[in-house]
């Protein structure tokens, strides 16, 4: 028998018809477990909320990390991924994937078994440095990546060098890779755009570019910051996928996600010896934080996935 207390035969709320179409899209995301809250799935479940979605975070490794560096990783057994993942979608319609770092090929196989069975859902994947991984397990994650994942793949994002390393590795000539090369490379193996990154410019500027096989959709340019982040890619990408969880189309929602990531990095936070940390509750801010203990750092004129757009701007959420 139930009590107040244990109510294990209490049946299922009833939400009002009005409340139920208010709830907001559910945005599944694999990845790992980052002790530092910057990445990983800490900064999945913080990007989507703050973008005023819902999401269904399924943890593919636990990361051993700071916010400076990567030591190690506990992979998370494949069945289990398959696990957590299957027991919330037979109960959860999703709108979006986000697929981040998933461990190792086993892993990276399990979550494309369950990406399979939901063809028509949009899918934002991530490829991060694994350069901490030895040869041999980048080699057959990057295989493993490259034939289940882009497949499935609407939108891939990366930083220049990272995709360059992954797309096109035999790549020797004296010119960068172009995102319109990295996007034909990317399409070769089912992907249809490619998001690329911290592409150096002139004058302390750097672009970030949408492109498919046919050339570049659109592109932001940002100024350069001095200071070097950790969970850039991760928030582009969450940011990116909840958009495309309400139906947003892909060039409308890239350019809303690097606005998004823009102001997270500007309000970005240091919060131990490491890396800088985005801030993506920045639009909670109460004003006047300036120059108050705990404020924003100050950011000015080189890492990657950077932007120069002023803060103070309203929040762009998604319902």
């Amino acid at each position: 028998m139930s009590s107040p207390d244990h109510p294990e035969s209490a049946p299922a709320a009833t939400l009002p018809d009005d409340q139920e179409a208010q709830a907001p899209a559910c945005v599944m995301s694999f990845n790992a477990s980052d002790p530092s809250g910057a990445g990983g799935i800490a900064g999945d479940v913080a990007t989507i909320a703050a973008m005023g979605a819902h999401a269904l975070p399924v943890i593919t490794s636990i990361m051993l990390r700071d916010t400076a560096e990567v030591f190690d990783q506990s992979l998370i057994d494949s069945d289990t991924i398959v696990e957590q993942a299957r027991s919330i979608l037979e109960d959860v319609p999703v709108a979006a994937w986000k697929v981040g770092f998933l461990g190792s090929a086993e892993g990276i196989s399990a979550v494309a078994e369950v990406l399979s069975d939901y063809p028509d859902v949009p899918l934002v994947a991530y490829m991060p440095a694994i350069s901490w991984l030895d040869e041999e397990q980048q080699q057959s994650y990057l295989d493993a990546f490259r034939e289940l994942v882009l497949p499935q793949t609407l939108v891939l994002v990366g930083n220049h060098k990272t995709l360059v390393d992954f797309l096109l590795p035999d790549w020797d000539a004296d010119r960068p890779a172009s995102p319109r090369e990295l996007a034909v490379a990317a399409a070769e193996h089912g992907a249809q755009h490619v998001l690329v990154t911290g592409i150096g410019l002139a004058n302390q500027f750097i672009d970030n570019v949408l492109a498919n096989a046919q050339g570049p959709i659109s592109g932001e340019k940002f100024e350069r910051f001095e200071v070097s982040f950790v969970g850039a890619g991760e928030t582009l990408s969450a940011s990116l996928a909840a958009l495309l969880s309400v139906g947003a189309e892909v060039h409308t929602a890239v350019a809303e996600a690097l606005s998004f990531l823009d102001q997270a990095l500007d309000a970005g936070f240091r919060p131990g010896m490491g890396n800088v940390v985005p801030d993506r509750f920045f639009w909670a801010l109460p004003p006047g934080e300036e120059g108050e203990e705990g404020a924003p750092i100050e950011i000015g004129p080189g890492a990657d996935l950077m932007a120069d757009e002023p803060p103070g701007r309203g929040p762009r959420r998604i319902h």
